[in-house]
């Protein structure tokens, strides 16, 4: 497992311990530090990495340990930390009654670095423009994980996280991932970590972090 970059670390764990109650620990005493580029956390469906995303996210909370991003940790300083990730659970059904342009909106919230026209180009990449002013619920699941890519993608924020993101995305629209993927990951300062049960080929990776963690 290699948790090392070379560069310094935008996320960095320290300590970190989680478990669902009466289950066996995902991560125990998990040290890692993730620099800028793109890192692949890799294992199998029900390993436990989308459960790992929402602890690194601030939306589950670790039993144990230390979360930094870009400085800014977790613990002492919640609602900044929340503000340097960028992170949207694909099951959630909180946008659902808005409107794919609503949606990004309410996602670059507080986003000083947020790129228009580079959103504006995955857009258009992925397909949406018939789709950014139709309530949510009325998207298909890949249309609907295309407008949390755009945002993601776009986003100025130091540590994107992505769960599975070519799930449901048609053969053209993972191509456009992976070309905005490679794009983000030469930005310095910028770090995605993408949680996959396949390996990535189409990107060059900073790391590759593997479940079971050991």
């Amino acid at each position: 497992m290699n948790t090392t970059p070379s560069h310094s670390p935008v996320l960095r764990l320290q300590d970190i311990d989680f478990a669902y109650p009466d289950q066996p620990a995902i991560a125990a005493g998990w040290n890692a530090d993730i620099g800028p580029g793109v890192t692949l956390l890799y294992g199998d469906t029900g390993a436990g990495k989308s459960a790992l995303l929402q602890v690194i996210a601030g939306v589950l909370p670790a039993t144990k340990g230390r979360l930094t991003v870009a400085g800014t940790s977790l613990d002492a300083t919640p609602e900044a930390y929340r503000r340097s990730v960028f992170f949207v659970d694909p099951s959630t059904d909180r946008f659902d009654q808005v409107t794919a342009r609503a949606c990004t909106a309410t996602l670059r919230e507080g986003d000083a670095g947020f790129d228009d026209d580079l959103w504006q180009a995955l857009v258009e990449g992925f397909s949406l423009p018939p789709h950014i002013d139709k309530p949510m619920y009325m998207l298909s699941t890949g249309s609907k994980r295309k407008v949390w890519l755009a945002a993601a993608l776009a986003s100025g924020r130091p540590l994107v996280l992505l769960d599975e993101p070519t799930a449901a995305l048609d053969a053209g629209s993972v191509r456009r991932l992976w070309s905005a993927l490679a794009d983000v990951a030469s930005r310095p300062g910028r770090a995605v970590l993408v949680a996959s049960a396949a390996r990535i080929d189409e990107v060059p990776l900073a790391a590759t972090i593997e479940l079971p963690l050991h």
